[in-house]
């Protein structure tokens, strides 16, 4: 029962990273790609990390040694991938739009509250 329960998350954490591949590929300016990459592979290492930290769980249950340290250690990445991937994706379309790259979008809102500061 539990290989099913690794299987399925294992396989929507790849479609996850997949679907932000394509994306990558496919939309058409750097912000749209950016939301791909972030919100798809955000999820897909969350999966992906699910299913090792189940993994983990069940070898420590067999008394396999130092499986719940690989537990802990996958939460603790899980944790900095949900501080950082944001963070990261934030910072990279803020210098995108201070350097210049416009949307391919019809409504800019960024790019009016900088011209009311101005």
């Amino acid at each position: 029962m539990i290989e099913y329960i690794l299987l399925i998350l294992v396989t929507i954490g790849l479609l996850f990273n997949l679907l932000g591949v394509v994306g990558l590929f496919r939309f058409p300016d750097v912000y749209t790609r950016l939301h791909a990459a972030t919100k798809c592979t955000t999820f897909g290492s969350m999966f992906l990390y699910m299913a090792v930290v189940v993994f983990g769980i069940v070898m420590a249950i067999d008394g396999k040694a130092g499986f719940s340290q690989l537990s802990t250690h996958t939460i603790i990445a899980l944790i900095a991938l949900f501080l950082t991937n944001p963070t990261g994706a934030h910072a990279i379309a803020k210098a995108a739009h201070n350097s210049g790259v416009k949307p391919k979008c019809i409504v800019d809102k960024l790019e009016a509250s900088y011209s009311i500061k101005k």
